[in-house]
């Protein structure tokens, strides 16, 4: 998989914009097509109107989150301009909800102006219960800004026709016309079937689907496909477990939001001046999507992601997210179970640029440990296992020649074999030596962690800012006084060095910095 980092310009989310429903119900025939009407007017949009409330898009779409500022800006502005501007495909089901078949964006950018909701407003803080991330929040009011500027508000709109004073011309033209304004529609005819096959013919030949959201589709009502969309949206947003009981959606969501936040905060920021990381850096929202997937289906050995069928009541949901959640503590929390793997060791190179093939390659290896029991023996050698995958950067030849994903079982491999090696007391510096003269990992050349990082411009770039504060960072980051490995900044556990069956005092002489596993179960 192709890591792409988030951009400095952050996409728009107006997903809370439309709500989400479902319509695959059988006998939901297009209702009174006839009598449909043609166009929406301004006013249809507002929060308080006879159309808005009725207004859904299709509980399978992918968010509408794929604008920048500059494009929502763009759109508002054309349609304003009485610039032409494609029609909005709706189907209409019995129950008189009004589904978006095509041009989601279009009609969320106009309910974002006209509610003043840029993913940060009433409605969005309704949807999300509050929780809007600070990426979320920034990109919505650089878009309001943006809009004031070279637009105006909504409400600035509404006050234009009592006001007396001098206004600029092209404003008060687009006052005046605003009125005559709106967007033509058209409508699918038939039953929630064709409604479905229409919109993914549209949206295919006008903007592909991505493969990942094609699988999330396919696989919507599965407990891996259920349990992927609670993670990536931290256990909020449109509810794809609303069907079950309300304790199990409950369950669902604080889950869902616990995992969220091991494996995705605190938020990454360029250049890095902290090495508190969360384990995997900012993607985009695709790439996030697709390995939230894969981790599910890694944890729980599942081979396909229709294997499991629908669940109809939830549990296998659960019991997923609770394996998940599992491996996610064991990696780096304050878990009893947490081996504390700094991220920045485990899941970055030098500079800081997140790798995805050591995150699924180490959540495989997690699992073979565990399989093995081998959590002492890996404990035993951990010391000099971390020096030689910081100080040797194979993993990007490993994944070359394939995806992270396909890569996973080879990375695992590449880990058990230092293990193992380390176990037979094999110098550690001569340990990548034998690997690649073995060949097992095909032609691999020794680099160490830094090599082709330079730059030649004479300004700084964000790679070598991060890769100078990462490189006297971590000469002073604390290590676990019982396996000597490093200790991640926010997860530790305390331990006193004399036990407290033995008599050992609360006492700071008496105290010593581990990590969680270190202390409850590899000590003892």
């Amino acid at each position: 998989m192709a890591v792409k980092m988030v951009k400095e310009v952050s996409k728009v989310s107006l997903d809370a914009l439309i709500a989400r429903e479902a319509f695959d119900i059988q006998e939901q025939q297009s209702h009174n097509a006839g009598r449909n009407i043609l166009m929406i007017s301004v006013r249809d949009l507002e929060q308080n109107s006879f159309f808005y409330p009725y207004l859904r898009k299709p509980d399978f779409q992918r968010e509408t989150n794929e604008w920048d500022t500059e494009r929502v800006c763009g759109f508002i502005e054309s349609f304003l301009d009485a610039d032409l501007i494609p029609a909005v495909i709706l189907w209409r089901s019995t129950s008189s909800y009004y589904f978006v078949i095509d041009g989601s964006h279009r009609l969320s950018s106009l309910i974002a102006w006209i509610n003043d909701d840029y993913g940060d407003g009433k409605i969005s803080k309704e949807f999300y219960d509050g929780d809007i991330s600070d990426e979320q929040k920034a990109a919505a009011q650089n878009t309001r800004k943006l809009v004031e500027a070279k637009i105006g508000s909504y409400k600035y709109y509404q006050t234009l026709a009592q006001q007396r004073k001098e206004v600029d011309p092209k404003i008060l033209e687009r006052a005046r016309n605003l009125g005559a304004l709106g967007i033509q529609l058209q409508w699918v005819e038939g039953d929630a079937s064709k409604a479905e096959a229409s919109f993914f013919k549209i949206n295919q030949k006008a903007a592909p689907i991505a493969p990942t959201e094609i699988r999330l589709l396919e696989a919507r009502k599965t407990p891996n496909g259920v349990a992927a969309r609670a993670i990536n949206r931290s256990g909020n947003g449109h509810k794809y477990w609303s069907a079950f009981s309300q304790a199990k959606q409950q369950e669902i969501e604080i889950i869902a939001q616990e995992i969220h936040q091991l494996i995705f905060e605190p938020k990454l920021k360029n250049p890095i001046k902290t090495l508190d990381l969360p384990i995997v850096g900012n993607l985009s929202s695709s790439d996030k999507l697709e390995l939230i997937l894969e981790f599910v289906n890694i944890v729980n050995d599942i081979k396909s992601d229709n294997q499991l069928g629908e669940d109809s009541t939830g549990d296998k949901t659960v019991e997923l997210l609770r394996n998940c959640r599992r491996i996610a503590q064991r990696i780096n929390s304050s878990h009893p179970s947490s081996l504390g793997m700094h991220p920045l060791v485990y899941f970055y190179t030098s500079a800081g640029k997140p790798k995805i093939g050591s995150f699924y390659g180490v959540i495989t290896l997690i699992l073979e440990l565990e399989k093995r029991k081998f959590f002492a023996k890996f404990t035993e050698v951990r010391k000099d296992f971390e020096w030689i995958i910081w100080q040797y950067d194979m993993i990007p030849q490993l994944v070359s020649k394939s995806s992270a994903i396909e890569a996973r079982e080879r990375v695992k491999n590449f880990y058990l074999t230092i293990i193992d090696k380390l176990l037979q007391r094999i110098d550690k510096k001569n340990i990548m030596k034998e690997i690649v003269a073995e060949k097992t990992f095909g032609i691999l050349k020794i680099k160490t962690k830094g090599d082709g990082s330079e730059t030649q411009g004479q300004t700084f770039s964000r790679e070598t800012k991060s890769a100078a504060y990462i490189r006297e960072a971590l000469r002073g980051t604390p290590k676990c006084k019982i396996c000597d490995g490093y200790i991640p900044t926010r997860f530790n556990s305390i331990d006193h060095i004399h036990r407290k069956a033995d008599g050992g005092l609360g006492t700071l002489d008496n105290a010593q910095l581990t990590h969680p596993y270190c202390n409850t179960t590899y000590k003892n």
